[in-house]
């Protein structure tokens, strides 16, 4: 049986192990709540090592549920980081994306298992986006509802705030982004099929199967962060989204390589130009089409997921 933190109900207290032993059980899952938390993969590692730090320092043997202390830890480093990141996305050149983190590995890891339609979601490119207009305590007990099952009582202790003022925070939450959330389209295969309906039509150049495939009232994001060019308004309807991706298409050339991965829990395209990722394509499927898209060229944003690539070789 297993606790809603994520631990055995009987774990042994941390006192009968090595610190950075025990620590690296709980890593993974630290990673996964923390990214929830701010989109960012980089801080969510920036997180997880300062929640690290402060273990390290802690009275461990005083600690029976090791999972709930760290969680605690490292959910309010995160509110900390999210009151600040704030003010510098109103600042942000651009529409801002999150962070791509690839997928499809060993359980889901480095995001946890992703087996169901609501576990993909939950750490999904389009529901990320939508969750920054959330405010920080809100965003925190959607992730841990929504993501983790987390129970009232729980959500509470962790943020230190009453169940009443849980339970408002996530009706608030829920109703913030009812207004623009989809559907989520729950077949992987059929997602995959239009990813790869969209791929074999930029690889070939193929403009009339490139809007084929494209929604009426699709929307494209894209978070250029000022470092590289690109829209700094989304653009929406498939005409206009079918030009400017047309325009991309005719700017790959041989030494460019586009190739399927799954990101964030679903099909998406990465692409490559002399072995370096310089763009990362999610795709929001719906109805069998692509309802939106949102491709991440800031370099700033695409160091994790590189290491990863480099990593699976």
């Amino acid at each position: 049986m297993w606790h809603a933190a994520g631990m055995p109900v009987d774990a042994l207290p941390v006192a009968e192990h090595d610190g950075a032993e025990e620590f690296e059980e709980h890593r993974g899952r630290l990673f996964s709540v923390c990214y929830r938390m701010l989109g960012s993969a980089a801080e969510a590692e920036d997180v997880v090592q300062d929640t690290y730090l402060r273990w390290a320092a802690a009275d461990r043997p005083g600690i029976v549920i090791p999972a709930a202390w760290l969680t605690k830890v490292a959910v309010n480093l995160s509110l900390n980081r999210l009151a600040s990141a704030r003010v510098q996305r109103e600042a942000y050149v651009g529409p801002w994306l999150p962070e791509p983190v690839a997928t499809g590995g060993p359980a889901g890891a480095p995001l946890g298992p992703l087996e169901r339609a609501e576990q993909r979601e939950s750490v999904s490119v389009a529901l990320l986006t939508l969750m920054e207009r959330l405010t920080p305590a809100e965003r925190a007990v959607f992730v841990l509802r929504e993501a983790f099952g987390y129970g009232h009582g729980e959500v509470a202790d962790v943020l230190d705030i009453s169940e009443a003022a849980s339970r408002q925070a996530h009706r608030r939450a829920r109703l913030r982004l009812a207004e623009d959330r989809r559907r989520f389209e729950p077949s992987d295969r059929r997602w995959r099929e239009v990813v790869d309906r969209f791929l074999d039509a930029a690889q070939g150049g193929d403009i009339d199967a490139l809007h084929a495939v494209l929604a009426e009232d699709v929307v494209t994001y894209s978070d250029g962060g000022g470092k590289v060019t690109a829209a700094r308004i989304p653009i929406a309807g498939r005409d206009r989204v079918g030009l400017f991706l047309g325009r991309l298409v005719g700017m790959v050339t041989r030494e460019h390589v586009l190739a399927a991965v799954d990101v964030n829990g679903v099909p998406a395209i990465m692409v490559l130009l002399r072995g370096d990722i310089i763009a990362v394509f999610s795709p929001e499927v719906a109805d069998g089409r692509i309802a939106a898209m949102r491709i991440v060229v800031n370099p700033d944003k695409l160091g994790y997921f590189a290491r990863q690539m480099a990593a699976r070789g």
